[in-house]
């Protein structure tokens, strides 16, 4: 009995569109409830730091004196848990894939300071 469920899959395999995609080349729609990956509006961050006192695996580091905000997103698992803390809510999941890396880097973004901007 087990030969003709694995005859049929064999078969079947034939016939049917390929599962695999050739990322990143071609991407595949984001299923519903992706969480993605954390995205900072810098514009309305003000450098409070409790996103890197929330964040569970110490993926987040703002330096105030130097006002950069920075990510390592190989360390991220995506909790949320910043983004649901911050109080400007600068903060965001983006349902989408993060683009593929060659080697580890860690995303440093510049705060601009709101005093000298208004």
């Amino acid at each position: 009995m087990g030969s003709f469920k694995l005859g049929k899959m064999t078969l079947g395999g034939l016939f049917k569109q390929p599962e695999t995609i050739q990322y990143p080349v071609q991407t595949k729609t984001p299923p519903p409830g992706l969480k993605g990956h954390v995205s900072n509006d810098v514009e309305s961050c003000i450098l409070c730091g409790i996103c890197q006192k929330r964040c569970p695996c110490g993926a987040i580091t703002v330096d105030k004196p130097g006002r950069t905000w920075t990510i390592d997103r190989f360390r991220c698992v995506q909790c949320g848990s910043c983004v649901r803390e911050c109080p400007k809510d600068c903060l965001t999941m983006e349902p989408s894939y993060a683009p593929p890396a060659a080697k580890k880097h860690v995303d440093a973004f510049e705060v601009p300071d709101a005093k000298k901007t208004a």
